[in-house]
């Protein structure tokens, strides 16, 4: 599909567990001189859409998957939809909506019909330092899932350093899906001394918190002993809400007004 010129975008319904499959399997040198297809995904995905992004040099999208588009964008978002269709060069910017659902999976066959998410926990983006105020930044944006991008860590699947030496920069995404603080604490630090950049300004979503660490001491731990300039930033339960966002070669304005925490 992704050779095929006549295929404009791969959006798996769910899954992608064991994706790590297929890496080996794929023809990179090939998929970098075909036409560029969007492919797009979020969670699990991102041990797809990332290696394409880092091996390719071709943007890749993290985003809703097939079953979730349907749904009705929340206010401030903008779909993956509306993203890969603007014109050349457009910008667009995605705002949080200050709340997520709490279930983490509609059942679709119960209800077919639903097409708006059920928004009742408060959540936002925010500084895990204690500075507050705004941060603004530009440059090219990367990550995935911390999950399955720390099996990934380096290897040819997850090399940020040719999109890091490009005099840009990066902003590196990341975000949490189950594992509880503790794991995503050794995993990220895991990733770092592997070589994939996690200092700039990471995203953080819901995951179980083990009594003796919170999932922001966990991020702040790992990051703020990476030895580069860096601003933690919070987004409680965004891994249910999925923001789209365009991983690649293009930078990425980032300007984020927060609070101290």
């Amino acid at each position: 599909m992704l050779l095929d010129p006549a295929i404009r975008a791969v959006v798996p319904p769910w899954g992608g567990e064991t994706a790590i499959d297929v890496l080996p399997l794929l023809d990179w040198d090939a998929i970098a001189e075909a036409e560029p297809t969007w492919v797009v995904g979020y969670s699990d995905i991102a041990t797809l859409i990332t290696p394409l992004t880092l091996v390719t040099g071709l943007a890749t999208i993290h985003g809703n998957n097939l079953m979730d588009t349907p749904y009705r964008v929340p206010d401030g978002l903008l779909g993956w939809l509306d993203i890969v269709t603007m014109p050349a060069g457009t910008t667009f910017t995605q705002t949080p909506p200050g709340r997520h659902r709490r279930e983490l999976h509609i059942d679709y066959a119960t209800h077919p019909d639903d097409d708006e998410y059920v928004l009742t926990i408060p959540g936002s983006w925010r500084r895990l330092d204690l500075l507050g105020g705004v941060v603004d930044t530009r440059e090219r944006l990367i990550g995935g899932c911390i999950e399955t991008l720390t099996n990934l860590a380096g290897t040819r699947y997850a090399n940020t350093a040719a999109l890091a030496d490009t005099g840009v920069g990066l902003i590196v995404y990341i975000e949490a899906a189950g594992d509880d603080a503790a794991t995503i604490c050794r995993n990220l630090h895991g990733m770092r001394l592997n070589g994939f950049s996690t200092t700039r300004l990471p995203s953080w979503s819901g995951a179980p918190t083990p009594p003796t660490l919170t999932q922001d001491e966990a991020v702040a731990d790992a990051l703020t002993r990476s030895g580069s300039p860096s601003w933690p930033a919070s987004s409680a339960g965004i891994g249910r809400l999925t923001c789209p966002w365009s991983l690649g070669p293009s930078p990425t304005s980032c300007t984020m007004a927060t609070v101290r925490p």
